[in-house]
């Protein structure tokens, strides 16, 4: 059974129970030894591997403060009541929405990552899906979000997830008024999704410090970071191992890819040399790819974030020809040579890639230069060496003939890298310069060096 307690529903119940005050003016809590509260104090002591003295010493009370899972902290079992399990192998979960401190992209590979943290060790799948019902809701919220569970503000409760069923059953809300990151700062997504996606399958707390299924979170090196042979002997009591286990399953399971890169620094992005072989917008950021790199800025924000390709999109190759966001779809499309793919986010849709000639290029257009699309006009531009062609995003269906790109941009003479749409401009990559291209006043009003959008 599960106890009835939390650590927070502790703190509430001492608050309501007799304070006195000693000869200091400090309040003294006092109640007796065989006491509910006692009993208490001494469960989640023992639980979480404290000295169990019934009391709220020192060591209790730095220990209720720290950051933890809003699933109650004492138990019997390390599984829920009826050990609750998913019937079926192959389970979707669903975003409902995104915390503003982090970038979409980070959130979707966060998530999907600590879904590997499972998938590794037992038979079961865990696909995507963006509208719909899904098995597992992921949503992020503050104080009372319907659930008769609220959050509790910055700090304490970080999140909580709901056992295996239906309805709620499954789901995973994050605290809002968390600091939400990628990295060693504030609440790491991955670490505290995995965490929470453990009580998602039916495990319930780990006596265990180093298990990922401890109530209190802390940080794990991501680069080392191994799921506990705790957190493995509890799933698979469950579901039983999975198909296709780790090289070597006395090692726990395999590492976890750190959220941040470990290759070597890029070229300097304020070189004077800089160029680029892509440019798009993606969600409202910017992405500026180079060879196995792209940088992500958002306009508003000097900050830029630096990853690998691979880190998003594993099956992608290295530099990438073109890119361009099809912001009615949220749809990425990026080209490499005569292949193209279609990402939604971290998600490369399936069937791809597909040759350029599926969109209607004849057999001599050997690659894409770079592309832009056109959102009042619902076209898509695609530069081929010093001509583009125009395909119609209503219709399906690209223009007969290519046009000259300096008759319809005038001043954008020749082959261009890369292009992208920011407010009301185009801008035309080539070289070390980027051109500023307003298409109502159909006139180039600035010519900017290429790392214009990096703090140098």
């Amino acid at each position: 059974t599960i106890a009835k307690y939390s650590c927070r529903t502790l703190v509430a119940t001492l608050s309501y129970n007799k304070i006195i005050t000693n000869f200091n003016g400090k309040p003294v809590l006092r109640w007796k030894s065989n006491s509910p509260i006692v009993n208490k104090i001494k469960e989640m002591q023992e639980f979480i591997g404290l000295e169990v003295t019934g009391k709220l010493d020192s060591n209790t009370l730095e220990m209720m403060q720290k950051p933890r899972c809003g699933v109650p902290d004492v138990a019997d079992f390390s599984t829920f009541a009826g050990q609750p399990k998913w019937g079926k192998k192959n389970l979707t979960y669903r975003i409902l929405n995104y915390t503003p401190d982090m970038a979409q992209v980070d959130v979707d590979a966060a998530i999907k990552k600590a879904f590997t943290v499972w998938s590794n060790v037992i038979p079961l799948t865990f696909t995507r899906v963006d509208r719909g019902d899904a098995d597992i809701l992921i949503s992020f919220a503050a104080r009372v979000h319907n659930d008769f569970n609220p959050f509790d503000g910055p700090g304490g409760t970080v999140a909580h997830a709901y056992a295996p069923g239906n309805g709620i059953g499954g789901d995973a809300h994050f605290d809002e008024d968390e600091d939400w990151t990628k990295g060693s700062q504030g609440s790491n997504l991955f670490f505290v999704a995995a965490h929470e996606f453990g009580h998602s399958l039916g495990l319930f707390h780990s006596r265990h410090p180093d298990s990922l299924m401890y109530p209190v979170y802390r940080h794990f090196d991501s680069k080392t970071f191994r799921l506990h042979q705790d957190d493995i002997n509890g799933i698979q009591y469950l579901y039983g191992p999975s198909s296709n286990p780790p090289e070597d399953p006395t090692e726990s399971t395999v590492s976890i890819e750190p959220l941040e890169p470990t290759e070597p620094l890029p070229p300097n992005t304020c070189g004077p040399n800089l160029t680029f072989n892509a440019v798009t917008t993606f969600r409202g950021e910017i992405m500026f790819f180079k060879d196995k790199y792209f940088w992500r800025k958002h306009p508003s924000s000097r900050e830029v974030d630096f990853n690998l390709i691979s880190s998003f999109w594993s099956p992608l190759p290295s530099g990438l020809d073109a890119a361009c966001e099809i912001t009615d779809r949220d749809e990425t499309f990026l080209f490499k040579g005569n292949e193209f793919w279609v990402v939604k986010g971290d998600t490369i849709l399936s069937g791809y890639p597909k040759k350029i000639r599926d969109l209607g290029f004849p057999k001599g257009v050997k690659k894409i230069d770079a592309a832009l699309y056109n959102a009042i006009k619902r076209k898509t531009y695609y530069f081929v060496s010093n001509k583009y062609w125009s395909y119609d995003e209503r219709r399906q269906s690209m223009d007969k003939k290519p046009k000259l790109i300096k008759d319809e941009f005038p001043g954008i003479n020749g082959k261009v890298d890369a292009v992208f749409q920011h407010k009301r401009f185009f801008y035309f990559f080539r070289g070390s310069r980027q051109f500023e291209f307003d298409p109502i006043a159909k006139k180039v009003t600035r010519v900017l060096k290429t790392n214009f959008w990096f703090p140098c």
